[in-house]
């Protein structure tokens, strides 16, 4: 029964062992919710866990079947990636992008999580006085997990109150330091689904190449920025990107939500020519091999996993030649998830919410697969915990990073009528409460 206890809460919250609800991963908030759920007999209302809620693309599961059937289960797939998706990845981000990334430099990787992960390692130890990584907060909380599991060290800030020509002071005064190999940000954001204008895009690459350091830029909700059109390949509007104003590049680009393929584990690791290239003193005698590029493939990925499954690569490169083609409107299909970022944005306004990170520049941030809530002045904990009582799970803003108070919102579970209302009436709940 709802509202759940606050005697209850505490004491799952402690048989669970979960030291501090604002720092704990989504995968521990997921548990507390299933908990809770058994102790209240309601079904909760998820709104912590992002994943896609639409249906895969048939084309994937098509060509990964015919793959399958044509026996290539029983082989090892090429660890730099099978010819046909490194060119699809490569024509994908010239129609999409407007910029030319060579096939050698496209590399799959299981999931952009282990993108990230090999990527951040390799940036590591390329040079010996660049040894730490910068993140753009908030963001996805894994990011920082796998600098911390690397024994990286790393700068943060939040960018609530940098933005614009803001971001060039704030950016700067970190780099001058000299020590910061790589930085990292997803775009559009998670959590707070902001997206960086191209004033803020070409500071960023500026001071990336003035000061050597390499951008990962995670792009998990490409051309989900639906305050304009860019679903036509080959034509303008491009989708923003860093490329366009460094050469110290790595793109990452995931199938998981573009084509709600996120069990297959699937993703691309695009590095720029420049990128791919460069020779490193310190790489070549460690990997014995003469490039960054070659040094990731074979040295890296390699020991990581021998290469990414095969039949998911054969998936990838049939969709991304289907979206270069104009064939897979994979921007369209997304703006379910606009319509119901709308319709939940409208519910937590009326029980007294605010959006926490509200604007790019002069507009108002687009509706996608995120944002984030605040209530009044109640702090991240006291409201993560109280939206718990009332049978709403989420994940809250600290956990991302963030020093704003309130939660982060995913709207891809919530898809019927029924979901919806019942939502409103919790929230209304807990506003007639608070």
């Amino acid at each position: 029964m709802l509202p759940i206890s606050q005697d209850t809460l505490k004491e799952v919250i402690k048989r669970l062992e979960i030291a501090d609800l604002t720092t704990a991963t989504i995968r521990q908030i997921c548990s507390l919710s299933a908990a809770l759920e058994k102790e209240s007999g309601e079904k909760f209302i998820h709104l912590e866990i992002g994943n896609p809620g639409l249906p895969a693309q048939q084309i994937g599961v098509e060509a990964e079947c015919e793959a399958l059937r044509s026996g290539i289960a029983n082989k090892y797939p090429d660890i730099s990636g099978t010819p046909a998706l490194k060119e699809s990845g490569s024509r994908f981000l010239k129609a999409f992008f407007d910029i030319d990334v060579p096939a050698k430099g496209i590399v799959p990787t299981v999931g952009s999580m282990q993108g990230s992960f090999t990527m951040m390692l390799l940036l590591k130890q390329r040079m010996p006085e660049k040894d730490t990584m910068l993140i753009f907060n908030p963001g996805f909380p894994a990011q920082p997990n796998q600098a911390k599991i690397l024994g990286m060290n790393t700068v943060s800030f939040d960018i609530y109150e940098y933005r614009g020509k803001k971001l060039e002071e704030k950016l700067e005064s970190i780099l001058k330091a000299g020590n910061v190999t790589g930085m990292i940000y997803s775009n559009p954001n998670n959590p707070a689904w902001t997206n960086f204008t191209e004033e803020e895009l070409e500071i960023i690459g500026r001071l990336a190449t003035k000061y050597d350091v390499i951008v990962m830029e995670d792009l998990a909700y490409l051309g989900m920025d639906f305050r304009k059109d860019c679903s036509k390949p080959f034509e303008a509007p491009f989708i923003p990107t860093v490329a366009k104003y460094t050469d110290n590049y790595v793109l990452l680009v995931s199938g998981s939500k573009i084509f709600s393929y996120a069990g297959q584990r699937i993703a691309l690791v695009c590095m720029s020519e420049s990128v791919y290239s460069r020779r490193y003193a310190a790489l070549e005698s460690f990997y014995e091999m003469p490039s960054f590029g070659d040094a990731y493939i074979f040295g890296v990925l390699y020991t990581a996993s021998s290469g990414t499954a095969h039949s998911a690569q054969y998936a990838m490169a049939a969709m991304l030649n289907k979206a270069a083609d104009g064939e897979l409107d994979f921007v369209t299909d997304s703006k379910e998830y606009g319509r119901r970022a709308t319709l939940l944005k409208e519910l937590f306004l009326n029980n007294g919410f605010h959006i926490v990170y509200a604007k790019d520049g002069d507009s108002d941030i687009s509706d996608g697969f995120f944002f984030t809530a605040g209530y009044r002045d109640m702090d991240s904990e006291t409201l993560q915990k109280e939206l718990m009582r009332h049978g709403i799970s989420s994940i809250s803003l600290p956990c991302t990073g963030s020093e704003q108070n309130g939660v982060r919102v995913c709207v891809s579970m919530i898809s019927d009528d029924d979901t919806f209302e019942n939502l409103g009436k919790r929230l209304k709940a807990f506003n007639d409460e608070h």
